[in-house]
């Protein structure tokens, strides 16, 4: 399925704006379906893209890049799954966490695409319903980067 780009997706506003994309590296082939997802509303010429090799370092580098000024928003990307060996909850609450401080402490939005699911197999299955779902968790980090943006040119324009 493919979505066109239209003049309410993409305002005037947002046109010149530019986007920071973290994606971790545990199960890529389904994280990065969550980009694909929201280049289908932000053009991907527009979005920086940055890997990390886990959801645990996601935070810390989104605090970075909110803080740089160059950013309009950063969206941040992982799969936490039970591997068994830790509790996966734990870490999925300290990413999104640490990513919503991220976006309290620089004034930047910081939108967390970090899902964490209570049953995943590395079954065809699961891998194809999980890619799926992050393509449109994607669209919906892109959705809400342009809507807070949208508000945020309305505030500034009426201060």
């Amino acid at each position: 399925m493919t979505h066109a780009r239209s003049e309410v997706a993409h305002p005037s506003f947002a046109r010149s704006a530019r986007y920071a994309f973290i994606k971790a590296s545990w199960h890529k082939d389904i994280v990065d379906r969550a980009l694909e997802g929201f280049t289908q509303l932000i053009p991907a010429e527009q979005v920086d893209v940055f890997d990390v090799p886990g959801a645990f370092e996601m935070p810390l580098l989104a605090r970075d890049l909110a803080q740089s000024g160059r950013y309009a928003a950063v969206a941040a990307a992982a799969l936490v799954v039970d591997g068994g060996i830790y509790r996966h909850d734990f870490v999925a609450q300290a990413v999104v966490d640490g990513l919503m401080r991220a976006g309290m402490d620089s004034g930047v939005p910081v939108l967390s695409v970090s899902l964490t699911p209570h049953h995943y197999q590395e079954t065809e299955h699961h891998n194809r319903i999980f890619s799926e779902h992050f393509v449109k968790k994607g669209r919906e980090a892109a959705e809400a980067a342009l809507i807070i943006g949208k508000t945020r040119a309305q505030l500034a324009a009426a201060a």
